[in-house]
């Protein structure tokens, strides 16, 4: 296999490491479970990083060669699996694979967007609608392909005003991954953010609680990140003509009724998604857990007498790799604890730093990690465990911390491969006008100082008032 000479940098560097650790006598407050786990984890960044290999292969490798060494037991290792948010996010995408074959995105994408009357209603109209959707469809890829026929459907009503066009195919997934957070079933990194926190600190965040704190950021993100969008694609002229878009001619390029009553299957549909939701946000009220009440939902859903997909079909739609991903990396956290090595990696910075800049530090760091890992789950399987552990150590809630970076992490927006929704909208499957990699350039360089402010004032001052303190207590 030819390596880059990016790739051969990188092996290099994990090479190195790796031997430096082996060298009797450097590090000696180090115990030889630390060495190992620090040695794994570093091959298996340097390997997201530049290898040509598959994340979820790396990340298992890595879990079974700390298991092989005896820094963590098999049972750790298979426990991950089992754990409640893995099986809730499972269920979500049996529930997310019904909704999607009735239709309904469809039809409220043409309720909401057929009454804009201006480009700017348009947009924002737009965000509102794929703000909702992180309720009905787990993780940022899920969305962008549930949104995809809705924007081309706009694309096709839109024809004759293709810098609109152009906005639109980059108003989609930046709305979609900014969102994310809005939800615990938002992404991926979301659970490996909560079973991270869990392991270091004991403290688990429950959906509800996502829910307080990530909605709020959800929504001002994305509608200011629709603004950016608006004004860095499209001129004065562009925006100033009125948009009239009728629920006919989406129709006329929509697969399934956008207009007119329920049928059966969508009504079932819509009252199942509903109650779901609504059991989930209404946790602390009955105290049934989200996995549960996602199980009885994924049940329903794919019920012969009341659903509307079979389970064998829901269950393809489910990333399983991504399932392994997480369970390996999580394996990878714990070992980073009970072995020391994540209080070692940390222990040098300096116990003063102000909490301000603490939390700065790992905003910014957060933000522009996507230029190095472009796996958004990778990044918060490297970045967590640290930012948990240096904000114990800094005297920082390391809820707020964590919470933070995970935020920051979604931004992603730089390079048309940072992130798989970026991906889909520039080069959707029909030939429609879309965005250059110098419209996303333009993009990120107002997007991404605006997003890390926004996520540093919540964690800062709004997150505060809802319970979680910058200082640890």
């Amino acid at each position: 296999m030819n390596l880059s000479l990016r790739q051969a940098a990188w092996l290099c560097a994990a090479l190195s490491i790796c031997a430096v650790l082996a060298v009797p006598g450097t590090f000696p407050s180090l115990g030889g479970d630390a060495r190992l786990t620090l040695a794994v984890f570093a091959l298996a960044t340097c390997a997201w990083i530049a290898a040509p290999v598959d994340d979820t292969y790396v990340a298992l490798g890595a879990g079974l060669a700390l298991t092989a060494t005896g820094v963590i037991s098999s049972d750790t290792l298979f426990a991950t699996l089992g754990d409640a948010t893995i099986w809730l996010l499972i269920c979500a995408f049996v529930i997310a694979a019904a909704v999607t074959r009735t239709g309904l995105a469809g039809r409220a994408a043409a309720f909401l967007v057929s009454g804009a009357r201006s480009v700017r209603q348009l947009v924002h109209l737009t965000t509102a609608a794929l703000v909702v959707t992180a309720f009905a469809v787990p993780a940022t890829s899920g969305r962008a392909a549930l949104a995809l026929p809705v924007f081309l459907a706009l694309a096709r009503a839109l024809a004759e005003r293709r810098r609109l066009v152009v906005m639109l195919a980059l108003l989609f997934p930046t709305v979609i991954l900014l969102s994310a957070v809005a939800t615990l079933i938002g992404a991926g990194a979301h659970l490996i953010t909560v079973g991270v926190l869990f392991e270091q600190t004991g403290q688990r965040i429950g959906f509800v609680e996502w829910l307080v704190l990530g909605l709020p950021l959800a929504v001002v993100a994305s509608h200011l990140a629709a603004e950016a969008v608006l004004l860095t694609t499209t001129s004065r002229a562009d925006r100033s003509g009125p948009v009239r878009i009728t629920a006919a001619q989406l129709q006329e390029h929509s697969p399934t009724p956008v207009t007119g009553p329920l049928s059966t299957a969508e009504a079932r549909c819509t009252v199942l998604l509903a109650t779901v939701v609504a059991l989930w946000c209404s946790e602390p009220l009955h105290g049934v857990p989200p996995a549960l009440v996602a199980l009885i939902g994924a049940v329903v859903a794919a019920s012969p007498a009341l659903g509307t997909v079979r389970l064998k079909d829901g269950l393809r739609t489910v990333p399983w790799p991504l399932l392994l991903f997480m369970a390996a990396t999580t394996a990878m956290g714990v070992a980073l604890v009970d072995s020391g090595a994540a209080g070692h990696l940390v222990g040098g910075l300096p116990g003063s730093l102000p909490p301000w800049f603490f939390l700065t530090v790992v905003v910014l760091v957060s933000t522009a990690a996507h230029l190095v890992l472009q796996s958004r789950s990778a990044r918060s399987s490297v970045l967590v465990p640290l930012v948990v552990a240096a904000a114990v150590g800094s005297g920082v809630n390391p809820v707020a911390a964590a919470l933070a970076s995970t935020a920051a992490a979604g931004f992603c927006h730089t390079l048309p491969a940072s992130a798989k929704p970026v991906a889909l909208f520039f080069e959707p499957p029909e030939k429609v006008p879309t965005f250059t990699p110098r419209d996303l350039l333009r993009l990120s360089a107002l997007l991404a100082p605006l997003s890390a402010a926004v996520v540093l004032l919540f964690v800062l001052l709004v997150w505060p008032l809802l319970g979680v303190p910058v200082l640890q207590e």
